[in-house]
C-alpha cells in the first residue's frame, strides 16, 4: 500500500472523542503525529495519560488525552471529532468559539442530526423534510465558522483497526486540501485512504447501511443463512440508493468502499454496534434491555426513526426502514417483518441506474 507519509507540521492532530472508534483513529494517527484526544471525563483523562490505556484498548505513547476543548482547538489545526450524533451539534457549539477558518474538521461520525419546532418531537412531527434533517458536515456549518470539512466512511470496525488488521478508509470533502490532509495522516502501511468530493453522498452511505446491519443482525438471530442475508444486502443497496440520492448524494457513492464495502462488514460482523442490536431482538430481548447494557451507541435506531419519517415525506419507496421501525418500536414480531418483505410487490431488481 505505500510508504507511511509522516506529518510535516509540528502541531500536533486532534481526536475529539475517546470512544472505540476515536481512540482507533487516535492509534491511527499517532502513527504518522503526536495526537491529542479529547475526552470528557477527568477520570478517562488521567488513565489514558497514565497508562495508555482506554477500557481495553492499548493507546499509542503519541497520544496525549486533555479534557479542554479550547486547548485542543488553540493547539490542532486539523481536528477529528469522534462522537455520537446525539451529542455531536452540542459538542459543536461548545467548540465553535475556538475554531478559525483555517480549521480543518474531519468527522467519523455515522448519524443524522434532525430539528424540529420547540416542543415538538419525531412522534409528534409525523414526516421530515430535507431542511430538517442534517449531515454531520451541515452541523459542523451550521454552528460553526469551520469551511474546510470532511468526513470518514468505510468498513471500519474499531476492533479489527485496534489489531492493526489492513483496512482503508474514504474520506470525503468538497477540499481537495482536506482529502490530502487526510491521506497524508491515516495512510500506512496497512491502512489505505481514497479520496471523494461527494461528501454528503459519502456521508450518507456510513449513515444509512446502520439500518441494514440492524436487520442483518435480524436475520442471523432468526437463524437463517446467506441466502437470506445476499438478498438483503442487495434490497438494502437499493433502498440506500434511493433515500441517499432523496437526501442529496450521489449513486457512485453507494457502490464504492464506503457503501457496498462498509455494508458487507457491518452485515457480516459481530463486532458492529447495529448488528448486535438486530441479532439480540431476534433472539427475544427489548430494545430498551439491549440499550441499557450497550456500552457505545448504535446509531442505526436514531436513524431508522429518521430515515422513517423522511422516506414518507418524500414518497420513498423504503420497505426495509418501514418494517424495522416497527419492530424496533411497535413490536412487530422480526418473522412477521421479514414476510411482509418477501411478499414484497418488487417489479425489477435494478431501476436507478
Amino acid at each position: 500500500m505505500g510508504t507511511t507519509l509522516k506529518n510535516t507540521s509540528d502541531k500536533p492532530v486532534g481526536v475529539i472523542g475517546a470512544g472505540s472508534f476515536g481512540c482507533a483513529m487516535a492509534n491511527l494517527l499517532a502513527a504518522n503525529s503526536s495526537v491529542l484526544l479529547y475526552a470528557r471525563d477527568p477520570e478517562q483523562v488521567s488513565q489514558i495519560n497514565q497508562h495508555h490505556e482506554n477500557k481495553g484498548i492499548q493507546l499509542s505513547h503519541n497520544i496525549k488525552a486533555i479534557n479542554d476543548l479550547e486547548a485542543i482547538a488553540n493547539q490542532c489545526d486539523i481536528l477529528f471529532p469522534m462522537i455520537p450524533s446525539s451529542g455531536f451539534r452540542d459538542m459543536i457549539q461548545d467548540l465553535s468559539p475556538y475554531l478559525h477558518p483555517y480549521h480543518i474538521l474531519i468527522h467519523g461520525t455515522k448519524g443524522l442530526d434532525f430539528s424540529l419546532p420547540k416542543g415538538e418531537t419525531l412522534v409528534s412531527h409525523p414526516s421530515l423534510s430535507r431542511e430538517e434533517v442534517k449531515t454531520m458536515s451541515e452541523v459542523i456549518k451550521d454552528e460553526s465558522v469551520a469551511i474546510r470539512v470532511g468526513c470518514l466512511a468505510g468498513p471500519n470496525l474499531s476492533r479489527e483497526l485496534i489489531d492493526g488488521q489492513p483496512a482503508a478508509t474514504v474520506v470525503a470533502s468538497h477540499f481537495d486540501e482536506v482529502i490530502l490532509a487526510g491521506q497524508k495522516l491515516l495512510r500506512s502501511d496497512r491502512f489505505q485512504v481514497y479520496g471523494n468530493t461527494d461528501l454528503i453522498g459519502i456521508e450518507l452511505t456510513g449513515v444509512l447501511k446502520n439500518i441494514i446491519a440492524i436487520a442483518a443482525g435480524i436475520l442471523s438471530g432468526l437463524g437463517y443463512g446467506e441466502n437470506a442475508k445476499g438478498l438483503l444486502i442487495s434490497r438494502g443497496v437499493v433502498e440506500m440508493i434511493y433515500l441517499g440520492k432523496a437526501l442529496g448524494g450521489n449513486t457512485q457513492a453507494f457502490i464504492g468502499l464506503a457503501g457496498i464495502g462498509d455494508l458487507v462488514a457491518t452485515c457480516n460482523s459481530t463486532l458492529s454496534r447495529n448488528y448486535t442490536v438486530g441479532n439480540r431482538l431476534a433472539k427475544g430481548e427489548s430494545l430498551e434491555k439491549i440499550l441499557e447494557t450497550m456500552e457505545e451507541t448504535a446509531e442505526g435506531i436514531n436513524t431508522v426513526k429518521i430515515a422513517k419519517r423522511f422516506a414518507e415525506h418524500y414518497k420513498v419507496r423504503a420497505p426495509i426502514t418501514q418494517m424495522l421501525y416497527k419492530v424496533l418500536f411497535e413490536q412487530l414480531a422480526p418473522e412477521e417483518a421479514l414476510q411482509y418483505l418477501m411478499k414484497y410487490p418488487f417489479n425489477s431488481d435494478i431501476d436507478f441506474l
